[in-house]
């Protein structure tokens, strides 16, 4: 027995609520930058601060993923109870975002921010799994990446609107403009909206359902009892890596975020090793054991699209973080925060990811599907993650800061593909059972290269590059690259098949 074969109409309400998160995570990336440095923050702050949202998902996605796959609330569902309790907190966090009087305040509400919408953005990526049959998987995550790219077209272009219609864009004795706080406020209430929109129009399907359609039957060996057989060496070996990071950091003076890193080395050595323990005595039902057990024993086209997730989410990292600073100095001439030239840039910066996003829309309803079925799946994600490459590179040769806006077309289509074609080729092959934290584990090749990016580019940046975030583009465009010829070792059997034997 197959699950019914879902709609147009029943795939944008499964994914609806991402349009509502989407707008959470653009306000966020185009503008957290600006709120700290109106609030006092200098360049060399920015990775520091930005550590907050991928910390935060490392550690909330995974163990979200895991409850969320152990959970059923009857008529209240199995991923829907996380969709609201995130929504409920982002919304509250964009409510009071702009409302912050000092910098840490609003480095805090940026860390409970995240943290919220990881946990509805998560369970949403296997509610495209719990919901669909098989051979409509690709088109459900197309239209859920259609979703986010909507939905961050509206939150990149809120400020640039509302300055456009009148409303302050300088704040007087500087200080977060008006712009930017009726934008994140009306962003938590689209949020929360949204995502109650795909609560009440979606029913899950109940454990007894799922197993009529046979997904149950798919759940793998407990990889707890692989753990238990493994030796402790490893565990160690990742202590003394982060302890010798450490020793480094101190011995060069490097970067003070560099201890971050050296931190999570260590901890991830302990946890493993605690994990080991557990399992060995027989404790491998518990959250930490599963999470370490399925971590080590994820799918190995998995493992090697981990890779080119590293590489991506590197590069978009780095725009995020990088955009309006070089975007204020190479082309509005400020590097002031306090300037009328700066906060315009800031604007303009908006634009450029409503472009990118809107691009990336297009890109997942029309120029994915068609590329795939041409090209297969992997090449269509090593041509998209060129053309991203392109358009970093494009910004040491464009003068007119118009002119981006060409950059932001093949930026877009990379984002498009980057949300979309890892988790078509991964939804069919994860285990049904298990969507929730193999998705959630999955993230953690989304967050650590945000960290690695946070962490390490502000000693290589002020080591050789001080005061010039332009060369920031250059690594963004050599990691897409990196990216891109990793995706020669992701072996698709969708591919490989004869033409028109794929749904």
């Amino acid at each position: 027995m197959e699950k019914p074969r879902q709609n147009w109409a029943g795939l944008a309400n499964i994914s609806f609520g991402f349009f509502g998160i989407q707008i959470g995570f653009a306000l966020q990336n185009a503008n957290m930058s600006r709120v700290f440095q109106s609030l006092g923050a200098s360049l060399d702050d920015l990775p520091a601060l930005w550590i907050a949202a991928p910390l935060t998902g490392l550690l909330v996605q995974p163990v979200i993923g895991h409850l969320s796959d152990r959970t059923w609330l009857g008529r209240f569902g199995r991923r829907r109870p996380y969709f609201v309790a995130g929504a409920l907190l982002a919304a509250l966090s964009l409510l009071l975002m702009p409302l912050s009087p000092v910098l840490l305040a609003s480095a805090l509400l940026l860390w409970t921010l995240d943290a919220s919408l990881n946990i509805s953005m998560e369970p949403f990526r296997a509610f495209v799994g719990d919901m669909l049959r098989k051979d409509q998987h690709t088109a459900g995550y197309a239209v859920q990446t259609a979703f986010i790219g909507v939905g961050a077209v509206v939150g990149s272009l809120f400020p640039y609107l509302l300055d456009h219609f009148g409303v302050a864009n300088e704040a007087p004795g500087g200080g977060i403009p008006d712009t930017v706080r009726y934008s994140f406020w009306a962003g938590g209430v689209a949020l929360f909206a949204s995502v109650m929109w795909t609560v009440l129009t979606t029913r899950e399907y109940s454990p007894a359902e799922q197993a009529q359609f046979g997904d149950t039957a798919e759940t793998p060996a407990d990889p707890a009892a692989a753990l238990a057989a493994r030796g402790s060496g490893p565990s160690f070996w990742w202590i003394a890596a982060g302890a010798l990071l450490a020793v480094i950091t101190q011995r060069f003076a490097l970067e003070k975020e560099v201890y971050l890193l050296a931190g999570l080395l260590i901890g991830y050595g302990l946890i493993s090793h605690i994990a080991i323990r557990l399992a060995r005595a027989g404790r491998s039902q518990g959250m930490l054991a599963s999470i370490v057990g399925d971590f080590s024993g994820m799918p190995p086209i998995m493992k090697r699209l981990a890779v080119v997730q590293f590489f991506s989410w590197s590069a978009l990292f780095i725009m995020w973080i990088n955009t309006t600073p070089i975007v204020a100095q190479r082309y509005f001439g400020s590097t002031n925060p306090d300037s009328a030239p700066f906060q315009e840039a800031g604007n303009w910066v908006g634009v450029l990811f409503s472009v990118y996003n809107g691009v990336a829309a297009l890109a997942a309803l029309f120029l994915l599907p068609a590329l795939s079925k041409a090209v297969g799946k992997a090449r269509t994600h090593m041509a998209c993650l060129l053309a991203g490459a392109a358009g970093y590179a494009s910004f040491f040769v464009i003068r007119d800061p118009s002119v981006l806006i060409i950059s932001e077309i093949g930026v877009g289509i990379a984002w498009a593909s980057i949300l979309a074609m890892p988790y078509a080729i991964l939804a069919s092959s994860l285990p049904q059972a298990k969507l929730g934290i193999y998705m959630g584990l999955f993230n953690v090749f989304v967050v650590i290269p945000q960290l690695l990016v946070a962490t390490v580019m502000g000693s290589i940046m002020k080591a050789f590059f001080p005061g010039q975030p332009i060369w920031t583009m250059a690594f963004a465009a050599g990691t897409l690259v990196i990216a891109a010829l990793a995706m020669i070792r992701v072996q698709v059997p969708e591919d490989a098949a004869p033409a028109g034997a794929q749904a």
